[in-house]
């Protein structure tokens, strides 16, 4: 076993191809390929399953490449500070829920911990999508919310791909609306009061089932609803046309502006609010970092 079979593994997960793989790493794809199968052989294990659709990291995988990341990591630390050597790109990569607070979490790692290179991925996508992004790797953290409606049918999915929640908070649901809904000047307000309001959800696409929807109270039948699928969108609508989304209540002022605010919605329900990794795997050193700057964001913003 290799350092650069170690990262050959990386840069093959990081793609999902073992041709694209081959081409940001300037080697052909049989020596690619070949390089992993030997890794796999030498240690008796099956890192990558291979279909018609791709690749895939098996349940074995996962496990190894948390301890090759680590290694790949230790080893440029060392090159750094003895060889005198430019700092590798930092990879790092988190799959969430439209939350503007993992958005400054993100800022706050970039910040931070930014080298003069990095490829780092934030995406802002579907509940299932999540799950399955850290459950192959392609994102080492998720965020989403857990509450007493979806906690059996999510906690069943995480059990499945071996990950685990962790909680961050917990918040009373808060609609989010604009500063011109006439309901703005409340301090709080009941699910009667939002009948005659746009309610505005986020799209869940082919796994569009109730237990995935961002929103709790997703079974209640409305009159006026509106799918969108980007945060951006969302909050254009709570002002033009003066809908109204369920969420934490916690809002940043400096990703959202002034003109939308949270009032306390009057309802027996809560939202537990965490992030997700694979169980008994070790976090890489920006996994770590961000998730620190999660909490911080989430006691900024309460």
């Amino acid at each position: 076993m290799t350092l650069q079979q170690l990262k050959y593994v990386l840069e093959v997960n990081k793609h999902g191809s073992m041709n694209e793989a081959a081409r940001h790493l300037f080697i052909s794809q049989p020596s690619l390929s070949n390089a992993i199968k030997e890794l796999e052989k030498e240690l008796s294990i099956t890192i990558f399953e291979r279909t018609n659709k791709g690749i895939t990291l098996t349940q074995e995988g996962v496990e190894f490449l948390s301890y090759a990341r680590q290694v790949v990591e230790q080893a440029e630390l060392l090159e750094m500070k003895y060889l005198n050597a430019a700092p590798s790109p930092q990879h790092f990569s988190v799959s969430t829920q439209h939350y503007a607070f993992a958005v400054n979490a993100f800022v706050q790692l970039v910040k931070e911990h930014g080298q003069q290179k990095y490829e780092l991925a934030l995406r802002e996508t579907k509940t299932y999508e999540i799950i399955e992004d850290v459950r192959t790797m392609r994102s080492e953290i998720g965020i989403l919310f857990l509450n007493d409606f979806n906690r059996k049918v999510i906690s069943k999915l995480l059990r499945d791909a071996n990950l685990e929640f962790h909680t961050l908070f917990v918040a009373t649901p808060h609609v989010f609306i604009s500063i011109y809904n006439p309901l703005a000047k409340r301090t709080s307000v009941t699910m009667q009061d939002l009948e005659e309001y746009p309610y505005l959800s986020f799209e869940q696409g082919e796994y569009n089932s109730f237990y995935f929807s961002e929103e709790i109270q997703s079974t209640v039948s409305r009159p006026k609803s509106i799918k969108v699928n980007d945060r951006a969108t969302l909050f254009n609508l709570l002002i033009g046309v003066n809908g109204y989304t369920i969420s934490s209540g916690v809002l940043s002022k400096d990703l959202n502006g002034n003109e939308i605010i949270p009032v306390p919605l009057e309802i027996d329900d809560h939202l537990e609010i965490g992030w997700i990794a694979h169980r008994n795997v070790t976090l890489s050193i920006l996994a770590e970092a961000y998730i620190e700057a999660l909490k911080q964001q989430v006691e900024q913003e309460k």
